[in-house]
């Protein structure tokens, strides 16, 4: 069963369904506690960093504690941004801390100098970087459909990049945890070959 978290933030209805097209077994956990049960964990999310708040500790110990227990672990969007140690966006909230670094805004300036639009909206290629499972299938340059005004750091954890006047993490994972600044939900047929990748972890 896969934990989907409801911080109230978070696009649920079209992340329950694209789960449900891959016949996944999802439930949204009432309690930290509930998180016992779940064989995977996804955290998605949209809009402000200072949501992630309420993740709180209760939460937070609950999801490391499924990490421990070797479970797999989705960060969609804002979730994929909480992996890291937080955002300038809100720097009094702190991310989940698995990985290192911390998200930033988007210059929104390209090389020339010119203004981009930001939010960043629509669709954008990924420059794989790496051989990993989440992305198995996947052909460089594929597709997926963003929406952001921040971006997390390119580290070793980086799968994939997209660039919008800079390159920034697209798709990070770091053993059984990952993440994908994109919507896989509305990103078609490579949004569901990523999600299926990581319910093959899962299963």
């Amino acid at each position: 069963m896969i934990a989907l978290i409801d911080y109230g933030a978070g696009n649920l209805t079209s992340v329950r369904k694209a789960f449900a097209a891959l016949q996944a077994d999802i439930c949204v956990p009432e309690a930290p506690a509930d998180l016992e049960r779940a064989s995977a964990v996804v955290v998605p999310g949209v809009g402000h960093f200072a949501a992630t708040a309420a993740l709180g500790p209760e939460w937070v110990a609950a999801i490391r504690a499924a990490i421990d227990r070797g479970r797999p672990l989705l960060g969609i969007c804002l979730g994929m941004q909480w992996l890291f140690e937080g955002s300038d966006e809100a720097t009094d909230c702190p991310g989940l801390g698995i990985l290192p670094g911390r998200c930033r805004r988007l210059s929104g300036v390209d090389a020339r100098g010119q203004s981009l639009k930001i939010p960043h909206v629509g669709w954008n290629s990924l420059d794989l970087q790496r051989e990993s499972p989440i992305v198995s299938g996947v052909t460089p340059g594929s597709q997926v459909y963003f929406t952001h005004s921040f971006m997390a750091p390119v580290t070793g954890d980086t799968v994939a990049v997209t660039g919008h006047g800079e390159p920034f993490a697209a798709i990070v994972e770091r053993g059984r945890i990952s993440g994908v600044q994109f919507h896989p939900e509305k990103s078609g047929d490579v949004g569901l070959a990523i999600l299926r990748n990581f319910l093959t972890h899962a299963l």
